[in-house]
Order: C-alpha cells, then sequence, then structure tokens
C-alpha cells in the first residue's frame, strides 16, 4: 500500500546518512583521547586480545562523548525533514504491542544510538580484517605491530 510518504522516506533516509558521515568526522578526536590516555599494559591487551578488543575498548570508552558529538548533528538533520511528528505516535503505538523489541520514540537519540553503532560495525569489521588478514595490513606501523603476534 502506498501512502504517499515516499519522497519524505527518501529525504529523511539521505538527510540521515550524511548527518551520520558528518558525525563520523568527529569521531577521529574521541578516539585519539581514549587511545592516547592509556597505559602501555592495556595496548597489550588490546594487540592480545579478542579480534574484536580495539573496537570493544573504543565502544566502552568513547560511547558517551561519541553520542555527545553525534546528537547535535543528529537533531539538526532530523529537524531539516520534519519526520519527529511521525515517528513519536508510530514508535509509542507500536511499543505498546506485546512481545515487541521497544523502539526508542525519541527519534534524535535513537538515530545517535543507531549511528554510533554502525560506526563500532564498520571497525569490528575493519579491525576483524586486519588481525586476520595480513593483506589487510596496510601501513608500516600496522604491520610491525600485528607482526609481532
Amino acid at each position: 500500500m502506498k501512502i504517499g510518504l515516499s519522497k519524505k522516506v527518501e529525504e529523511f533516509e539521505m538527510s540521515l546518512n550524511r548527518a551520520a558521515e558528518e558525525a563520523a568526522l568527529k569521531a577521529a578526536p574521541v578516539f585519539i583521547d581514549a587511545i592516547t590516555n592509556r597505559s602501555l599494559q592495556v595496548g597489550f591487551e588490546i594487540l592480545n586480545g579478542a579480534d574484536t578488543a580495539a573496537t570493544n575498548f573504543l565502544r566502552k570508552n568513547t560511547y558517551s562523548a561519541l553520542y555527545e558529538k553525534f546528537l547535535p548533528i543528529v537533531k539538526t538533520a532530523v529537524e531539516k525533514v520534519k519526520v519527529t511528528s511521525y515517528w513519536s505516535p508510530l514508535t509509542s503505538a507500536y511499543n505498546k504491542f506485546p512481545g515487541v523489541t521497544k523502539q526508542n520514540p525519541n527519534l534524535d537519540e535513537y538515530v545517535s544510538n543507531k549511528a554510533i553503532n554502525g560506526l563500532m560495525l564498520l571497525i569490528a569489521d575493519e579491525e576483524t580484517k586486519i588481525r586476520k588478514d595480513p593483506a589487510a595490513r596496510t601501513s608500516d606501523l600496522l604491520k610491525k605491530v600485528f607482526g609481532l603476534k
């Protein structure tokens, strides 16, 4: 069934993708700060840890700071396409159904969390490749660090 919202949905998706890309640019300084303020012991634990040890470290130590950086960018993007008036009533009604996975009716929070989780998934995928495939170690530093293992 078509209800005439496809253009709005496309605008919304495009706006959120752009917001996520813009927000991701704010992640690097947060990651650098988290990494540079750690001991060598933590570095070795990450190096010798599971396939996503570095990602898990970043998630644990940067999530709040990333959220603070992402939220204003997402909020601006969401305001541009004016879909909040649809989201909140829909999710609130959906959440009343028994047995469903509850969704956050606050669209800004929902999208910010999804963007951070998406970024972490990308990092985890890349980390796993680097750990498992020597060809994925594209810099001299990566070759040196992971060649030690």
